[in-house]
């Protein structure tokens, strides 16, 4: 007797549904997309109102061959491809296949890789998301009209073979837009004046030139620092010392951008390279010398902070085991997810918590995978892991001091900052990424996490000795990977499952380059971003685009029909 058919798009994620249902199931992998616009024309009639002309791809003939001879006789057909906008439109191409010779298809979603994962999917069965699908075909007109009506452009302006993007232009547009500020950048001189002094105990410590005559401190060259240091020798005077508790909260699980900004910021990783590690992590790993496929981590094209009971229970339990009561709240956090997030999935985090980041590496090493590899994923699977431990952990505390110290007319300013309570930094601490500096921000930042003697009103510090530096304001910083996810994000340009693909095409084209992990713009770059900016200036907005993607939601959410979209847009 015929088993019901399962169709992914992934050969791996096939293998590992496969190992829990083999019995009762037949998995089959599509290979991605099966149909899509032609590569040769643009395959949009504009005048038959935006109608698409898919045709199937070369290479899939024998895998369309393969899903029609499976579902043929089978007494139900499942469509589970990835849970996103993505993933419904492979269904969508594979139902309209599987429906002439099999109707009795239905749509699952597995939003992890583990025998849970898959039996709650199963469990759930609907039909397709029409306005789903219709919302990512609209996405892929548009994207489609842009290039074939801005690529002519540039062939003609600049040379042939050069290509456009409704997304990536406007990208590019930040970077080259970023570029001008620095090339514009006027810098400032300034001077920093700081004093070391020492403390009735011995103690020496530094302070930064504050105010002077109560007003803040403006030392704009050497004239007005050399008559500064003409009153910096004799005496000093604590005169405030003010403490306070801080407090860092815990961090909210990671979402997709966020994701790709840590990776960036901590391991260096491109955006591609976190999403096709992150992909294995959530189909399946090899574990073990047994290669026992398992996925490790929840679907990983997500915007939402949203994590199951099931899930916050474990992790809770495990703080408490580990941790001790101290580093449980009282209550489980609750992240809010941000306004006009589709919200259609879990946040990221391990399938199992109980699996921990020294487990999982070393049952991917007893696999025989590739060293670089296994290192890569035990690393990706190592921050997922404690960025969700620490997302259920209590805050951390901080005692922090502010002195000043009068000479005169001169206010000199300390800060020291002490750890009161770890919270959630036993097990996890963000990476932060510098960008242009402002004036006395290195010194700020050094003086703030520093250690002070114990400075009391009325105390009377030697003076030691000071500094004078000659400084300059410097230009904003170009855009890192992370950062540039950050700046897309916040604007709303494109979708984070989108970012890898921008900026990997970006350097592709040769419109930009990677230089100590930072993007600058090629010449070509910007004489495309220029040419475009004039000629389609509405296309090239970075509001306009933000707005294009609110649409685009609306059509999901069968507010807005995709044609009147398209209609609105192509005018």
């Amino acid at each position: 007797m015929a088993k019901p058919v399962i169709i992914v798009e992934s050969p791996t994620k096939a293998r590992s549904i496969t190992k829990y249902l083999a019995h009762k199931y037949t998995v089959i992998a599509s290979k991605g997309h099966i149909r899509d616009l032609p590569k040769t024309k643009m395959g949009v009639d504009v005048d038959q109102g935006f109608e698409p002309n898919y045709v199937t791809l070369r290479d899939k003939k024998d895998v369309i061959a393969a899903i029609k001879k499976a579902a043929k006789d089978a007494p139900m057909v499942l469509l589970a491809p990835d849970p996103d906008r993505e993933g419904e439109a492979i269904a969508w191409h594979i139902y309209e296949i599987v429906k002439k010779v099999n109707p009795n298809i239905k749509r699952v979603l597995f939003n992890e890789i583990t025998e849970k994962g898959i039996n709650a999917g199963l469990e759930s069965p609907r039909d397709l998301d029409q306005y789903l699908f219709e919302s990512q075909q609209a996405r892929r007109i548009v994207d489609r009209l842009v290039g074939y009506e801005l690529s002519p452009l540039l062939w003609k302006k600049v040379r042939r073979g050069l290509s456009a993007g409704r997304v990536q232009s406007v990208a590019l547009r930040l970077i080259v837009e970023r570029e001008k500020e620095i090339l514009a950048f006027d810098p400032r001189e300034y001077w920093a004046i700081s004093v070391e002094l020492t403390h009735e105990n011995g103690d020496v410590f530094r302070a930064l030139l504050a105010k002077v005559n109560g007003k803040k401190a403006v030392v704009p060259d050497a004239q007005t620092a050399a008559a500064i240091l003409s009153q910096i020798q004799g005496e000093y005077l604590v005169s405030s010392v003010v403490k306070k508790r801080s407090t860092r909260k815990s961090p909210p699980p990671f979402i997709t951008s966020t994701l790709q900004q840590e990776s960036s910021k901590r391991y260096y990783f491109p955006a591609k390279k976190t999403m096709m590690l992150a992909q294995k992590l959530y189909e399946g790993i090899e574990f073990g010398a047994s290669n026992d496929l398992r996925g490790l981590i929840t679907y990983m094209r997500t915007d939402s902070t949203r994590v199951s009971d099931e899930a916050i229970v474990a992790v809770r339990d495990y703080v408490g085991q580990r941790f001790g009561k101290e580093f449980l709240p009282a209550k489980p956090h609750i992240y809010k997810t941000k306004k006009g997030a589709q919200d259609a999935h879990e946040a990221i985090r391990p399938t199992d918590v109980s699996l921990t980041p020294q487990l999982v590496e070393a049952q991917i090493v007893a696999s025989g995978a590739n060293a670089a590899d296994a290192r890569n994923l035990a690393k990706l699977y190592e921050l997922i892991w404690r960025r969700f431990v620490a997302s259920q952990m209590t805050d951390a505390l901080f005692d922090v001091t502010s002195v000043d110290i009068q000479r005169g007319d001169l206010t000199f300013r300390c800060q020291g900052q002490v750890e009161a309570f770890k919270g959630f930094r036993a097990i996890y601490a963000d990476k932060q990424e510098n960008g242009g500096a402002s004036e006395n921000s290195a010194e700020e930042q050094e003086l703030s996490t520093s250690l002070l003697p114990p400075l009391e009103e009325g105390m009377t510090p030697a003076y030691l000795r000071h500094e004078s530096d000659q400084r300059f304001t410097q230009p904003p910083a170009r855009f890192s990977e992370a950062t540039l996810i950050k700046e897309l994000e916040e604007r709303g340009i494109g979708r984070p499952s989108t970012y890898a693909t921008i900026i990997s095409t970006l350097i592709n084209r040769k419109y930009m380059l990677r230089e100590k992990r930072r993007f600058t713009p090629t010449e070509l770059g910007t004489i495309v971003t220029d040419l475009l900016s004039e000629a389609f200036p509405d296309i090239l907005n970075v509001e306009f685009t933000a707005s294009m993607e609110e649409k685009l939601d609306a059509v999901e959410e069968n507010k807005v029909h995709w044609r009147e979209l398209l209609g609105e847009f192509y005018g």
